[in-house]
């Protein structure tokens, strides 16, 4: 690289760093914010917050680094051309192809970067999360067990404990259910406890009795018992095991194992594959949007005004290009056989942005051709 390439090369990194920092930051406390509410709502602690808003923070990056790759671009062009260094770059012989030589440079270490989180950390984050997130939901203590209050876990199921000590142990468990049609049941005990087990979490009631009323005939039917185990999994709200999310999987899961993928998620191997698609396109975006932003910036020449004109043609691009995005992405995914689509939206930003080069560099041969023809005569 020449001492050209690598300035233009630094102004860009300088400011993506500044703006990736910045987009991320907003983006990532409305998301925390959202998570605070929620996790210190079911009784979690700080550090449960700030270990899921971190866990949250791969995928934000990967949402807003073509964005970032873009807004450096686009800022990097205008301020060069406001301190003319653009138009003696120009001067110099220094064609719009030549220009973009380190805007490409740039946006391929951005799709570097995407590429090790779209295929490694964002998976692994995803597999985390979703691992913390069952282990929250199966923790039926932080969530609805709280002593010297009635508690309503789900429609027709009413707790209550006087005490729960620090081992965990219930004190005098008061529990009601309702909601067969049929009968009701009401457990009284005088110590119980949560345990796990695979098929979710039991409540082990010690020294109690069990009420069963019948609604058909207004019986009552008493049981004392020593130790009950009560099935407590479906008061839990996403307490149950669904299916694993593909996001969770790291490609090269994807692709040696699709079998194993398919079994776990319940998708087919066509949706698989549009998955496995979708992440190795998404490292093309920032190299598409940054050398769109650029190019529309060549556009026209040294203006006094400015080149707002330019930059509101630019965000139009970026727009289009999100649009097209979103577009591909509902197309395959209700056709998943057409995974290409998940590779158009950058090709078409990487084949715009080459049109427009080739049409910031006409002007200058023109020129060029002129001044001959004009010398000749």
């Amino acid at each position: 690289m020449t001492r050209l390439d690598r300035y233009i090369l630094a102004q860009l990194m300088a400011l993506f760093g500044f703006f990736a920092l910045v987009l991320v930051s907003v983006y990532w406390v409305n998301q925390a914010v959202r998570l605070f509410d929620r996790l210190i709502g079911d009784g979690q602690t700080a550090w449960v917050v700030l270990e899921f808003t971190a866990l949250t923070l791969p995928n934000v990056i990967r949402l807003v680094l073509p964005v970032a790759a873009f807004a450096a671009s686009v800022y990097a062009l205008n301020r060069a051309s406001q301190d003319s260094e653009l138009v003696v770059m120009q001067a110099t012989g220094a064609s719009p192809w030549r220009l973009a030589r380190p805007v490409a440079v740039f946006g391929l270490i951005v799709g570097a970067l995407m590429v090790v989180l779209v295929n490694l950390l964002v998976p692994l984050a995803s597999a985390r999360l979703a691992e913390r997130q069952a282990q929250i939901a199966e923790n039926v203590t932080a969530r609805f067990l709280i002593e010297g209050s009635f508690q309503h876990p789900a429609a027709g199921v009413t707790i209550y404990i006087r005490e729960i000590t620090e081992l965990g142990e219930f004190r005098d468990l008061f529990l009601s259910d309702s909601r067969s049609p049929s009968h009701r049941t009401s457990y009284t005990a005088e110590r119980a406890l949560i345990t796990r087990s695979e098929t979710g979490p039991k409540l082990v009631m010690f020294d109690g009795m069990a009420q069963t009323l019948r609604t058909a005939d207004q019986s009552l039917a008493i049981t004392r018992f020593s130790d009950f185990t009560y099935d407590i999994g479906a008061l839990m709200t996403g307490g149950a095991s669904g299916p694993r999310d593909i996001d969770s999987f790291a490609t090269l899961t994807l692709l040696r194992f699709p079998e194993r993928v398919g079994a776990e998620t319940g998708l087919a191997a066509r949706e698989i594959a549009r998955a496995l698609h979708q992440r190795l396109a998404q490292p093309l975006l920032p190299l598409a949007v940054s050398l769109l932003g650029a190019a529309i910036l060549m556009l026209g020449g040294y203006s006094r005004f400015g080149l707002w004109r330019q930059i509101a043609g630019a965000v139009l691009g970026l727009i289009v290009v999100q649009f097209a995005l979103n577009a591909a992405a509902s197309a395959s995914r209700a056709m998943p056989e057409a995974w290409w689509l998940s590779y158009l939206p950058a090709l078409a930003g990487l084949g715009a942005a080459a049109a427009i080069l080739w049409l910031a560099g006409r002007p200058r041969k023109i020129c060029a051709h002129a001044d001959r023809a004009e010398a000749a005569a």
